[in-house]
């Protein structure tokens, strides 16, 4: 597996890390929050949000290199990707609704991150942090 990931390109590679980086914290979120008497929905709840607010930053800066930072980028990319979020979230949502009383909600918080992994990067490059695409300012 590992000389798998060396044949990666980088942009994926540093796209894979700030994810699972992202993932470990979640799942300490997780499990910290059900710690403290969260419910399955609330602890999924926090986890996503903190983490979609780390991904986004790391992301930008670091996997896709994207520097800019005027307001009217910002303010498309922020609108984009809350978009992407709020799909991502229903579908989290959904997804720990529906599987919750069957299997433990990390594995579910696990399942719903591996499916929108995919989407979320080709939206990323294609759309949300496209520098080629976009005016630089």
């Amino acid at each position: 597996m590992i000389d798998k990931f060396r044949h990666l390109k980088p942009q994926i590679k540093r796209y894979l890390v700030i994810g699972v980086s992202v993932y470990m914290l979640e799942l300490l979120i997780i499990i910290t929050a059900q710690s403290f008497g969260a419910s399955s929905v609330i602890a999924v709840t926090l986890s996503f949000w903190i983490g979609i607010f780390s991904s986004f930053l790391l992301q930008k800066f670091i996997t896709f290199g994207d520097k800019r930072v005027h307001h009217r980028v910002l303010l498309s990319q922020i609108i984009l990707y809350s978009l992407l979020v709020l799909f991502n979230f229903g579908f989290t949502l959904v997804l720990t609704k529906m599987l919750s009383s069957t299997m433990p909600v990390v594995f579910i918080r696990t399942l719903a991150i591996a499916i929108t992994t995919i989407w979320n990067y080709y939206l990323y490059k294609t759309h949300i942090f496209n520098i080629d695409n976009n005016t630089v300012y």
